[in-house]
């Protein structure tokens, strides 16, 4: 059981940068993988980051090299950093935490209620 809150989110430029955030509460956080998912409008949900609970990350393949994800597992935490946002970016992004040995590419586990990111050029 966990619940999952992120923040964060925005209206930005093109180039420019944000940090989104997302807090857990419950008993399933550390022996879960978690992830950040998006889902841009008129388009399928795809993986942004994914954190295995051994911390390492898998990033998607459009935004690899732009963003950075991390778990804090002490704080129940993972954060988001985003830069040189593009337009494509534009999505409502979610936070996830799953079984350790579920695909990403599977929607499982627990979701957050997610935050916007807009990004104009």
């Amino acid at each position: 059981q966990v619940q999952l809150v992120e923040s964060g989110g925005g209206s930005v430029q093109a180039g420019e940068s944000l940090t989104l955030t997302c807090v857990a509460s419950g008993t399933l956080f550390s022996p879960n993988a978690v992830a950040w998912y998006r889902q841009a409008p008129g388009k399928q949900r795809e993986l942004v980051a994914g954190i295995r609970t051994d911390g390492r990350v898998t990033y998607g393949d459009s935004v690899r090299g732009r963003f950075t994800s991390s778990r804090d597992n002490a704080k129940k935490t993972v954060t988001l950093q985003m830069s040189n946002l593009k337009p494509e970016d534009t999505a409502d992004d979610y936070c996830n935490s799953r079984p350790a040995r579920v695909a990403w590419s599977i929607a499982s586990g627990f979701w957050g209620q997610g935050t916007k990111v807009t990004v104009s050029s």
